[in-house]
């Protein structure tokens, strides 16, 4: 049996890049800084940050874009994933990054006066069709109805609860 999972809360470093493939699959890419504190041998509190890559595909992708900005608090699910290439001067490089599977925006929205404690949880659909999503990933809509007659998959800023 095998595990690759990546579990992150920190803030974003920067906002997401948005691309898209010439496939026309839309991919995200930004920065998770996450902090991790101790005291050493002295009794002295020490802090270190470590920057996470992380690349969101399809529709989380989308999301990731519209709803993310640089200091969002986030929460990432994922696997991490190394790719390497050649570069222009022939070295071969490495880059390391999470691939996102879940997120969840930990952030109180600061635009609009309505205050819930409710956050939202979006994921992309698994890559492996025998897989199914989690039970608790859902992405909201204003009604179910309203979400069967239409094609377009865009999310409103006023059917979020929050």
């Amino acid at each position: 049996m095998n595990l690759n999972k990546a579990m992150i809360i920190g803030n974003l470093t920067r906002d997401p890049e948005s691309r898209t493939t010439p496939q026309g699959t839309a991919v995200a890419s930004f920065s998770v800084a996450t902090n991790f504190v101790w005291k050493d041998a002295n009794g002295q509190k020490q802090e270190k940050a470590e920057f996470h890559n992380v690349v969101a595909w399809r529709r989380l992708a989308e999301i990731c874009t519209q709803y993310l900005k640089k200091g969002s608090k986030v929460y990432i699910e994922g696997r991490l994933q190394t790719r390497d290439w050649e570069g222009q001067d022939g070295v071969k490089r490495y880059r390391t990054e999470i691939v996102a599977d879940n997120m969840i925006m930990l952030d109180r929205p600061s635009t609009t006066g309505q205050s819930s404690s409710t956050n939202n949880n979006f994921s992309q659909p698994e890559s492996t069709p025998t897989a199914a999503p989690p039970a608790d990933t859902a992405i909201p809509v204003a009604d179910e109805q309203s979400n069967q007659n239409s094609d377009d998959e865009e999310i409103k800023i006023e059917n979020i609860p929050f």
